[in-house]
Formats: C-alpha cells, structure tokens, sequence
C-alpha cells in the first residue's frame, strides 16, 4: 500500500495578494550550478508541494568541523513561482523563525538562512540516515518494529515539545533516522513556537495539516495542544501495524470532521497479531479529547517500553466500532464543539511529570524508604499529573556469574518487584500512573542514570545513607546521579541516630 501525494488542507482563506513580507521582484529559477550567497547548487534532492531540497557545497567552508570536515549541507527553497496558496509563503517563514531555536539531536541542525527580499532558503544538516516513508509500503510491519519506531519518534516528540514546539504535520516522510538509532523530526513549516508568533494561526482559519494524520482538535482550529503530535503518531502506528489508515485520507474539512465523531475499526480486526497493549495504546492515542490520550510523549514511550505494565481497558478488547446511538450522540456533541481551553506547551508538559523513585529496599533501612516515601508522598501532592516510576537495581558481577535465585528457591528479580509494590502500596497511586522495574546492572548509579535518560525523567528521588570513610573515598550512589543526571535529583538523607 503506497501513501499518496500528501495533501496540505490550509486554504487561501487570508489576503489574495502576497503580504508586505514577500519578495518585491521574480528571481530565475534555480539549476545545478548556480551560486546563492556562498552556496553552490550540486543536485536536487527532492521536489515537494511547497518546497525543493538541493545538495550544496559551501564555497566559504563557514562550517568547518572538529575533524576539519565540512558538514554535508541541504537547501530547502520555497517554490514561490509555481504555486498560488500564499500559505506557503507563511509556513516558510515559520520554519524560518522556528528552526535556529531548535537543538539536539532529535532535529536537524540549523546553519543560515536567506531573506525574502533576495533569494528565501534554509540551510541545514543533511541527515544521513533514512527516512519512515520507505518503510511505509511494506507495513504491516513486524511488531518488534512497531513497537521500535513508537518509542523513538515518541521520544523525539518529548524533546521537541520540551523546545516548545509541536509539530502540527507528523508523517512518515517528516520522520527519519540516523545511522545511530534516533528519530530526526523534519519540515516544520507548520508548527508552532509556544514563544514565538504564530503565523498561521494568526491569518489563516481553516485546518492545516496532512488529511489522514491531523487530530481532531487540529480540525476544531487549536494550534497549541502538544498531544496532537500524539494522535499523528497513533495513525502512524495503527498503519504500520495494520497497513491501513484508520481514518482513510479526507482531502475535505467535513472529511476530517468525521474524526470527532467516528471511531476507527480496532487494529486487531485488520491484524490479529496486535497484542491487547499495543491496541490498547494505539486507540487511547487516537482518542478525539486529548486529555483521553497519554499526558506527555514521554509517558506514551514508557508504556511503549514496558507492555507488562499497561493498564488494560475495554479499549483492548474492542474488536468492532461502536454502535449508532454511540456516534450519534458523539456527532451532536461534535456539532456543538468548541475550541478546548487554549494553554502553553510548558504549561502542559510541567502539570504531567515522570518521577522515578530509585529504592534500595532492605530491612536495615526502613526508616529511610519510609522517609522517601514521605518526599514522594508529597511531591506527588504538588504534581497530580505526575507519573511515578518505582526502580530499584539488582546489583550483577561484571562477569555474569550471578545466581538468579536466592534461599528457599524464590526468583531474586520477582522478589524485589513485590518488595518495590508493597512500598509503593500506602502512597495510592492508581494503575494507570505508576510503574515497577527491577534493573539489573553491575554499577546502580549508571543504570539509574541510563533509565533517566532513556525516558524522559523529569526528577529522580534517591535515598543516601550517610557518611562512611569508604563513601567519602569511593564516592556514593546518590552523589553519582547527583552529578551526572541531566534532570533533578532529590535526595533524602537517612536520619542520624
């Protein structure tokens, strides 16, 4: 199944005549060869609805790497002269203020851009790996690598969303991936900066988006809901799993408008294959009230990562749409929808943090998992959004020699995820906002700090048991992940007697 030419759903619905902002004189079209402000024309790469990318040398080495290489450098150019709808224009001039904002590595890197008045372009990385389009003819694919793409392109979301950017156009040919592994979300001519003026949003009324991935909210006109991202990356997900769209590809508003009604068929019914979890997770992406979704990209990757602890609902079950009184009802009240509450992108993602508590449970120190719960207990109170992740570390040898069991024949990993439970228990956390995970590692304070990372923890809580001379010479757990987090560290210090 091949994804057809993608269609942008903005209309000319502001000034017929391009704005004040657009270039006064036609320049000649652009071939191999030719020179713009230092940058030499090689190939074009590719020829889209709003813009082209060409291969470029930088005749001024202005980029000179650590190595002594030139980076290797695409130009993205608006077609400005064969196309009509000036929201062309706009969105490239929003990917224009947006992009030098950007970092990391979950986004191409900027370089230099070129003004209207002259020659508009953007230079930026070339990516070398490949992009989710080619693998979008052969879904279904494997759920192994469902599951893969899920977790990196929802990790990515987090990243971008953290920069205060949502994407607003999530599709496979706006997703790559390096050599190494990481998505690389591209084109974000329109998306929106929660800092920065939105352009689009501000002259333009109907949808914008690419008909089979935009949210529902997107078609109610709401341009700064993060977890709209999140329903785009269900339907990505529902297709590579199934190999159809669960919405099919409406090229009309009163198309789209059937989202906020109609509910998609299960996946499990196209392929029977999909685990309970995984469908579970794909329809609460695709649920029309965002706060139905995942509150963050992050919680929506550590699900995604950890399928034993997904909290089933009837949506896992479901094998068939819902009946006509159901949709009815849901079409009146879509009739009569009004825009949700409009909120920043930090706003939403500072009231749903995830918290991971590291636990070192033993019977010599109660009193100090009884104090960290006390901290938990009230972090929790000032964050009801949060998510809490409980962690502890079955401590290896280096040369994997351990012995998995311990005396009286009890698995030593299924004994400390009931010890982490039974901690857990007094803080009443509901199912669907904690999760328990034994790690085993030779070094606790890498492996916590690894989990950390490789999920988005907004805060890390940890307990220190005080001062020793060995701790004071080798150093401790705590002091570790103090210094080498990239996120907050709590730590709770054991009570002197």
């Amino acid at each position: 199944m091949s994804e057809s030419k993608p269609q942008e759903l903005a209309t000319a619905t502001g000034p017929s005549e391009p704005s004040e902002k657009t270039p006064a004189k036609k320049l000649s079209r652009l071939q191999p060869g030719m020179i713009v402000d230092g940058y030499q024309l090689e190939e074009k790469l590719h020829m889209g609805g709003m813009a082209a990318l060409w291969r470029i040398t930088d005749l001024q080495n202005r980029y000179v790497q650590a190595d002594g290489q030139s980076p290797a450098l695409i130009m993205k150019v608006p077609l400005m002269f064969s196309i009509d709808d000036p929201t062309a224009i706009v969105a490239f001039e929003v990917e224009q203020m947006i992009m030098p904002k950007l970092k990391g590595r979950h986004v191409p890197k900027y370089y230099g851009a070129g003004d209207f008045d002259t020659q508009p372009f953007i230079v930026m990385e070339q990516i070398g790996g490949v992009s989710l389009r080619t693998r979008f003819d052969d879904a279904p694919l494997p759920l192994e690598e469902v599951v893969m793409v899920g977790i990196r392109v929802a990790t990515a979301l987090q990243d971008l969303h953290r920069q205060h950017v949502i994407h607003l156009d999530l599709k496979p040919s706006n997703i790559m991936f390096r050599p190494e592994g990481e998505a690389v979300l591209i084109d974000y001519g329109l998306s929106r900066h929660d800092k920065l003026p939105d352009l689009l949003g501000e002259e333009f009324r109907l949808p914008m988006g690419t008909g089979p991935y935009i949210a529902p909210e997107q078609v109610l006109g709401i341009r700064n809901e993060p977890r709209s991202d999140q329903f785009s990356l269900g339907v990505l997900l529902y297709h590579l799993a199934t190999g159809e769209r669960p919405y099919g590809h409406p090229t009309s508003v009163s198309g789209l408008k059937k989202r906020l009604y109609r509910d998609p068929i299960p996946p499990r019914a196209h392929n029977p294959e999909i685990p309970d979890w995984l469908q579970e997770i794909i329809l609460r992406c695709l649920e029309v009230d965002p706060a139905a979704r995942f509150d963050t990209a992050a919680q929506l990757a550590l699900m995604l990562q950890n399928p034993s602890q997904v909290p089933l609902t009837a949506r896992a079950k479901k094998t068939g749409q819902d009946g006509f009184m159901s949709v009815l009802k849901r079409r009146f009240q879509a009739a009569g929808a009004e825009p949700f509450a409009q909120y920043s992108v930090s706003d939403q993602l500072s009231q749903a943090p995830i918290i991971m508590v590291a636990l070192h449970l033993s019977e010599s120190n109660t009193e100090l998992a009884d104090d960290i719960r006390m901290i938990t207990r009230r972090l929790l109170q000032t964050e009801p959004g949060a998510r809490l992740a409980c962690v502890t570390i079955r401590k290896t040898s280096r040369i994997g020699l351990d012995d998995g069991m311990v005396q009286g024949g009890q698995n030593v990993h299924v004994k400390q995820l009931v010890e982490l439970k039974h901690w857990a228990r007094p803080l009443q956390v509901r199912n669907d906002k904690i999760t328990f995970h034994v790690l085993e590692a030779h070094d606790p304070a890498a492996a916590i700090i690894d989990y950390a990372h490789n999920n988005n923890v907004d805060q890390i809580i940890i307990g220190s048991r005080g001062s020793s001379t060995i701790r004071r010479y080798l150093g401790s757990v705590s002091a570790q992940v103090v210094a080498e987090a990239e996120c907050t560290v709590t730590v709770v210090k054991q009570r002197r007697e």
